[in-house]
C-alpha cells in the first residue's frame, strides 16, 4: 500500500492524532486554549471510536466535550477573578506617600471594603495537591464507574475488550475531572491510562492512535515535571 493511500485511508485518525498531541502540550503549559482544541479532538475520536466497536471510550469522548467546557469555564473563571485581585492589589497599594495624607473616613470605609473583597474572590485556579477525602470519593467513584461500564459493554455491546474498554474509561473520567480542577495527581493516572490504551489499540489495528498514546504517554511525564514547578510557585 502506498503512502498517499494510507494517509487518505486514515486522514480523520491522524487529523485526531494531531490535535490530540496539541491538546496535551496545552495542558502542560495550562493553556485555556487546550479546552477549545480537546473539544475538537474528541468529535472526531467519537467516530473513529465508534467505527473501531470501542464503545465505551466513544462514550467517553462525550463526557470529555462536556468536562471541556466545564473546565473551560472553570479555567475562565480562575483568571479573571486573579486579574480582578491584581487589579485590587494595585488600586489598594496606590502611592507609597498616601499614608502620610490624612484620609476622610469615607475613604478608610472604601478601603478596608475593597480589602475585604479582595480577599474574598481572590480564588484564582491553582495547581493544588489532591487530599485524602478527595481521593476516596474519586476512588469510589471510580469502582462504581468500572462496574457499571463493564456491566454494560459485556451484556449489551459486541465489544471485543470490555474489561479494558472499562478500565481506561473509568479512569480517564476521573482524570479530565482532576485536570478541570488543576489537580497534580492527574498526571499520575493518565500515564496508567495512555500505556494500556496504547496496547489496546494495537489490537485494534488503529495504529495512528497507537503512536499518539505513546506520545500522549511520554508528554505526560513532561507534565508531572511541569506542574511539579508551579506547585513549588504556591
Amino acid at each position: 500500500m502506498l503512502i498517499s493511500d494510507w494517509f487518505s485511508n486514515n486522514y480523520i485518525e491522524i487529523f485526531g492524532a494531531v490535535t490530540g498531541i496539541l491538546y496535551v502540550f496545552l495542558e502542560i503549559r495550562q493553556n485555556i486554549w487546550l479546552w477549545p482544541i480537546g473539544i475538537i479532538t474528541s468529535a472526531v475520536y467519537i467516530w473513529i471510536f465508534f467505527t473501531g466497536k470501542l464503545y465505551a471510550d466513544m462514550s467517553l469522548q462525550g463526557y470529555y466535550l462536556a468536562i471541556s467546557v466545564l473546565g473551560w469555564f472553570w479555567w475562565i473563571k480562575g483568571m479573571e477573578r486573579g486579574a480582578g485581585s491584581k487589579g485590587q492589589e494595585t488600586q489598594r497599594n496606590g502611592s507609597p506617600f498616601e499614608e502620610l495624607v490624612p484620609r476622610s473616613e469615607a475613604k478608610r470605609e472604601g478601603e478596608r471594603a475593597v480589602s475585604s473583597y479582595k480577599n474574598d474572590d481572590h480564588k484564582e485556579l491553582i495547581v493544588t495537591r489532591i487530599n485524602l477525602r478527595t481521593a476516596i470519593i474519586l476512588a469510589i467513584i471510580f469502582s462504581v464507574l468500572i462496574f457499571v461500564m463493564w456491566l454494560v459493554l459485556s451484556r449489551l455491546t459486541d465489544s471485543p475488550v470490555p474489561a479494558c474498554d472499562s478500565f481506561i474509561t473509568s479512569l480517564s473520567i476521573i482524570a479530565t475531572w482532576m485536570l478541570a480542577r488543576k489537580i497534580y495527581e492527574h498526571w499520575y493516572l493518565w500515564i496508567v491510562v495512555n500505556t494500556v490504551s496504547a496496547i489496546l489499540f494495537i489490537t485494534r489495528g488503529l495504529y495512528p492512535t497507537v503512536i499518539l498514546y505513546i506520545i500522549y504517554c511520554a508528554m505526560s511525564f513532561a507534565g508531572l515535571a511541569a506542574w511539579k514547578k508551579s506547585l513549588k510557585k504556591i
